[in-house]
């Protein structure tokens, strides 16, 4: 087996590379139901029958994008999401070599990927324009980035990848104070930053009234790199305590480092440019949810009701991309035609009826992934 020089051996640990975490499972598992569930188009049809002065109108703006600075829950994600793939790729990659392929085998494999992963975000962005656009705002356009260079040092010491990590960080704080653009000098306003520039660059246009921007990727790495040390860790041979201290206490670290830095005004966190305070901040909440998920499910043996969502998460890109896709684009309406018809039969208010229709594309979609999983169908790539 040829690995760089500076690999550490496969692991001899507690927690084999071939063994599964069912808690890794549950929470990459969750994070993909929330993402099917806005594509079945639950959240948007939630708005239309909750009264927003209400506190279940204020929970539901949780399940939205902070317009600028600020944090909500739906902020967090895409985090999850990017972070959960830098922990099983870990797993992932020591078992490919663990089967005899050395790291240069696994390296056009990751290549190959990437480029997949690039494609497909393009490919989305299509789908959604209804034409043929070069953009790459998707979450996937941004994974082909994110996991290249989390595998490309992931077998460095775990100083040198943090280091990275927050080199990386530091690079994009740099990028947007100082390189002092004219029309896009304002680090942290909407659409007159570095990053707009970055996208004029890049696409020749500006993501339209959302302010989101491709280089999101540099400093988003972080989460994927995190994710692969949280990975290492909990494949190791330490104690299942001394694990879960060591997420924890990384989780709140980060978590005060990053607040404080929105409170201070030094960097305001804002989702949509990714800045450090936020990919900090966004960090420390998968350190704290993945020390949760493991110390419940897999010490405390607390796995009644996982499966559920465990389902949903064995085949991720793809249930990603059908919900994206032909999700909302056809299934969301050719269900309706048959939700509406029905309950319209019955007087059923309009905005029932769309809340209705959500719910059971999204039991749909639920079904499809079961379907895939009882007959051990796991579409990879």
């Amino acid at each position: 087996m040829q690995t760089p020089s500076s690999d550490p051996p496969l692991n001899g640990s507690a927690s084999p590379v071939g063994e599964r975490l069912v808690s890794l499972d549950f929470f990459r598992g969750f994070t993909m139901f929330l993402l099917v569930a806005e594509g079945a188009g639950v959240y948007e049809a939630l708005g239309g029958i909750t009264s927003q002065p209400s506190l279940a109108g204020h929970l539901l703006t949780q399940f939205h994008h902070h317009p600028w600075n600020g944090l909500r829950f739906w902020d967090l994600v895409q985090p999850f999401f990017m972070f959960i793939v830098g922990v099983a790729m870990w797993f992932s990659v020591n078992k490919r070599m663990a089967r005899g392929q050395s790291w240069e085998q696994v390296l056009v494999h990751m290549v190959r990927r990437c480029a997949t992963l690039l494609a497909l975000g393009v490919v989305l962005h299509i789908g959604y324009s209804g034409r043929l656009v070069w953009e790459l705002w998707n979450v996937l356009s941004q994974l082909s980035f994110t996991i290249l260079v989390a595998f490309l040092i992931m077998f460095r010491p775990v100083r040198t990848q943090l280091a990275i990590s927050f080199a990386l960080l530091l690079l994009t704080e740099v990028l947007y104070r100082f390189t002092g653009i004219p029309g896009y000098d304002q680090p942290f306003v909407k659409d007159q930053n570095f990053g707009s520039f970055m996208d004029m660059v890049l696409m020749g246009k500006l993501n339209a009234g959302g302010g989101w921007v491709t280089i999101n990727c540099i400093p988003t790495a972080a989460h994927t790199i995190w994710g692969v040390l949280a990975g290492r860790l909990l494949a190791g041979d330490s104690t299942a305590s001394r694990k879960i201290r060591v997420l924890l206490l990384g989780g709140i670290l980060a978590l005060v480092v990053g607040y404080s830095m929105d409170w201070t005004a030094i960097t305001p966190i804002i989702k949509r440019i990714c800045t450090s305070s936020f990919v900090i901040v966004s960090g420390g909440w998968c350190l704290v949810a993945l020390a949760l998920c493991y110390g419940l499910i897999d010490v405390k043996n607390q796995k009644r009701g996982t499966l559920f969502f465990i389902i949903v998460g064995s085949n991720p890109i793809f249930i990603y991309v059908f919900m994206e896709t032909a999700g909302k684009q056809w299934f969301r309406d050719f269900v309706s035609i048959f939700v509406h018809g029905v309950l319209g039969w019955f007087g059923i208010a309009e905005a029932a009826q769309e809340t209705a229709n959500a719910l059971v594309v999204l039991g749909l979609a639920w079904y499809l992934c079961y379907w895939l999983y009882r007959r051990r169908i796991f579409i990879k790539i």
